[in-house]
């Protein structure tokens, strides 16, 4: 049986890895700060703490391979001076606990896999965007690319890195789905400003299918854009949602962009980005997405009673 260790594994990303890790028969061990917390009775919970930069050295030694979630949520909080700090350090000095890890206990781990995000790349709409484009010149471009700067020292220990740039993840269980579906709740799908910019998203289930494909494919190496083949705009987002949820029982509204802007923060700059990502990279090494268009993924998560 082999041994899956798994940074940021109590997230939304990390429960559905886990949860299919164990149905395909592979040990999962979680680094926490409370490892006394862990809920789930299949899973080991090791310690690890990034500020002070120390990781259970058992834990270490046991795994086979290592996935890398860990990272501050960048749009649970308003983008402070502060939070915006702890966002980055959360990602590059988890990464920099691994690397030194790695380096200084014996270990057996055969290759490192890691998230990132399509917060990469820049605003463009008339551009699908691959993995040798560079990295946008804002906050969340320059803060992935550190991210992945900072992971990408395994390198120097002659280990295959897998990094996926993920889209927005569509998931009943939490993340920006839940936060899509609240209006909802009044008859209202809610686009965001005008809703025309576009969205390149990921159902979870074939997300967490990327990251064990990542394990199971040897040949699987490098950097890989983690979306699905057909991004779409804000609107036809949420009225796909509203579709698959209410049937035609739904009203088409719009959040006006100096609200959004007001409401959000500084992240209201995302969410207003119109972003296009191309998948072609992970489909041309024979990955096949289960939910490869809006409707199909939206008719999974909200199914016909």
């Amino acid at each position: 049986m082999e041994t899956v260790l798994i940074t940021g594994g109590t997230g939304l990303v990390g429960t559905a890895l886990t949860a299919l890790l164990l149905e395909r028969g592979y040990k999962v061990i979680v680094l926490t700060r409370t490892p006394e917390r862990g809920s789930n009775p299949q899973v080991t919970y090791a310690r690890w703490d990034i500020l002070h930069q120390t990781i259970d050295p058992a834990a270490l030694q046991q795994a086979d391979y290592i996935i890398h979630l860990a990272g501050a949520s960048v749009s649970d909080k308003r983008w402070t001076s502060a939070r915006k700090r702890e966002i980055v350090d959360s990602r590059t000095q988890s990464s920099e606990l691994l690397v030194k890890a790695l380096l200084s206990t014996p270990n057996k781990v055969k290759k490192v896999i890691s998230a990132s995000a399509t917060g990469f790349y820049g605003p463009y709409t008339d551009h699908a965007f691959t993995e040798s484009d560079p990295a946008a010149p804002d906050y969340l471009g320059s803060t992935t690319a550190l991210w992945e700067k900072s992971i990408s020292e395994v390198r120097s220990l002659e280990k295959p890195l897998v990094i996926f740039r993920i889209g927005i993840v569509l998931s009943r269980d939490g993340g920006a789905l839940k936060e899509f579906y609240k209006p909802l709740r009044f008859g209202f799908a809610m686009a965001m400003g005008n809703g025309d910019q576009y969205v390149s998203w990921i159902h979870i289930q074939d997300l967490v299918r990327l990251f064990f494909n990542a394990i199971v494919n040897n040949k699987l190496d490098g950097t890989y854009n983690a979306v699905a083949p057909n991004p779409v705009t804000n609107k036809e987002l949420v009225q796909s949602m509203a579709r698959a949820a209410k049937g035609r029982s739904y009203m088409l509204a719009y959040m006006p962009t100096p609200l959004v802007k007001m409401v959000l923060g500084e992240f209201s700059i995302e969410v207003l980005k119109s972003v296009r990502v191309s998948s072609e990279k992970i489909q041309q090494t024979g990955f096949q997405f289960s939910y490869p268009n809006i409707d199909k993924a939206m008719e999974q998560l909200f199914p016909k009673r």
